[in-house]
């Protein structure tokens, strides 16, 4: 008698199953960013303890399928497979369907229902058997195997039968750690800090600073492929565009040259500070790498930092060099769209010898020197575009 399988997606979560009596908060949230990310496909998602399997999906939206699930954090690994019956004959049809034609192989089996007839060890010689018997050109290896059979045996009366887990990003899920803002700029660094902060389950809106007509609407059509790069990973976010010209400007004309990085950083740190708490946003985040430039060093963060009294601003590239930030952007698919040549705010009048350790006091000087310096911070604040 032929076996009815159901063709699945098996989805399993990573550091949720440490979270002890809140744990169900955050499979709760796991949920709701797996129904958003599969709501244009045609399919049906099921809870199970400790996994959520996907059902009733096209064969050929599979693929498509797979690329989606596996950038969902909080999830550890995917698997294609099939659900049937924890009725050993059903088990046996099933095996016989999905074991290859020849080579290595091991069956590997976790066995939930303790009340199952055969145990762990059993269970994997009997099914080890029945391959061996229906394909004869196959051989055991269980240290290096070419293929691996896999069977879980639920509690609930349903046994998975699978052969790879396909890794996923992990972490946790998006939403679980509150709403920050993230400074997106065109370059290489900030959408991987925007990476790794979705990783610890961070929401993100992002906030870009331009400064047309001296960058162009290329360079802001490139940070919207930024942003769309996250949401592949995080979810829709919300994108601001800050007007950051006649500021720049000011600096330029009011203030040391060698400070003119310093001060700009300054102004965006202001102005992101006012836009995170208007927003309910609870930390800043940006792609600072210590030591990378000449605003980098632990005086220049010192020195922008000291303009933010009220949010805490995180660096989770703090302790990386650029080659790792690099390997990072290219996994992501971030690296090829940061490096097209539109130039972003921060490279715009960049002096030739920027200060590497400013005083703080020097820094209040300059600043000082720019008469209508929080009127143009209004302006800048007040002109934000939401994308």
């Amino acid at each position: 008698m032929k076996t009815e399988t159901q063709k699945v997606i098996i989805l399993r979560e990573g550091e949720i199953f440490l979270k002890g009596k809140n744990r169900g908060s955050f499979e709760k949230i796991l949920k709701q960013n797996i129904v958003y990310a599969l709501k244009s496909f045609k399919c049906n998602l099921i809870v199970e303890r400790n996994r959520f399997v996907i059902i009733d999906f096209l064969d050929s939206d599979t693929n498509a399928l797979i690329s989606k699930l596996s950038k969902i954090f909080g999830i550890s690994s995917v698997s294609i497979g099939v659900k049937v019956p924890s009725i050993m004959e059903d088990i046996e049809n099933a095996t016989r369907e999905l074991i290859p034609q020849s080579g290595t192989f091991r069956v590997t089996v976790n066995r939930g229902d303790k009340k199952f007839q055969l145990n762990t060890m059993e269970l994997s010689r009997h099914l080890g058997g029945v391959a061996l018997e229906h394909n004869p050109n196959l051989t055991v290896d269980l240290h290096t195997p070419q293929f691996t059979l896999n069977v879980d045996v639920r509690e609930e009366g349903s046994t998975y039968l699978f052969k790879d887990k396909i890794k996923a990003v992990g972490g946790m899920p998006i939403g679980s750690a509150g709403e920050g803002l993230l400074l997106l700029s065109g370059g290489i660094d900030s959408p991987v800090a925007g990476y790794y902060m979705l990783k610890r389950g961070l929401k993100l809106t992002a906030l870009h600073f331009h400064s047309y007509p001296f960058t162009s609407i290329e360079a802001q059509k490139k940070v919207e492929r930024l942003k769309a790069v996250l949401e592949d990973y995080g979810g829709r976010i919300k994108l601001l565009l800050v007007p950051f010209t006649k500021l720049q400007e000011a600096i330029r004309d009011n203030c040391s040259e060698s400070y003119g990085i310093t001060l700009l950083r300054c102004s965006m740190m202001r102005i992101a500070e006012r836009v995170a708490k208007q927003n309910k946003l609870s930390c800043i985040i940006n792609g600072e790498s210590l030591g990378q430039v000449a605003s980098q060093t632990i005086e220049s963060i010192t020195a922008t930092e000291s303009v933010v009294k009220d949010i805490p601003i995180l660096r989770p590239l703090i302790g990386l060099d650029k080659q790792e930030i690099i390997e990072v952007a290219k996994r992501i698919e971030s690296f090829d769209i940061s490096i097209e040549p539109f130039e972003d705010c921060c490279t715009v009048f960049t002096p030739e010898k920027p200060v590497i350790k400013p005083k703080l006091d020097e820094c209040i000087f300059q600043e000082s020197r720019i008469e209508n310096l929080e009127q143009l911070l209004n302006e800048a604040f007040e002109g934000i575009e939401i994308i």
